[in-house]
């Protein structure tokens, strides 16, 4: 019974410092993910002359493998895409993505939400 006990004590304080741990994980997948978006983004730009239209665009142009998935949402269909302003893209004809944001609703633990890193 006192085994039982101990057992039980150690397991609730376990259990948030795991899944703390996996979120922390996460967040360092979605981090890498969006700096590698980020920046092929800015290669194909820079190299075509002209911002991407859609993720699948890195893909196809051999920028990426393949697109990545959003940690938090766990789809690689969920990525918030930002467009740039007409008036200020380098090809003024066809606008394209200029950032990449996650689609989840979910706060970090730092407190900002992960639709605005």
């Amino acid at each position: 019974m006192i085994a039982m006990a101990v057992i039980s004590i150690l397991v609730s304080a376990a259990v948030p410092l795991y899944n703390k741990a996996l979120i922390r994980s996460k967040e360092t997948i979605l981090r890498q993910n969006l700096f590698t978006l980020r920046t092929v983004i800015d290669e194909f730009t820079y190299d075509k002359g002209k911002a991407p239209q859609t993720l699948e665009d890195l893909v196809t142009a051999g920028y990426l493998r393949k697109i990545p998935i959003d940690p938090m949402t766990g789809n690689e269909r969920s990525w918030q895409i930002i467009m740039e302003d007409a008036s200020n893209t380098v090809n003024q004809a066809e606008p394209g993505i200029f950032d990449v944001r996650s689609g989840s609703d979910k706060t970090s633990l730092e407190g900002t939400p992960y639709s605005e890193w």
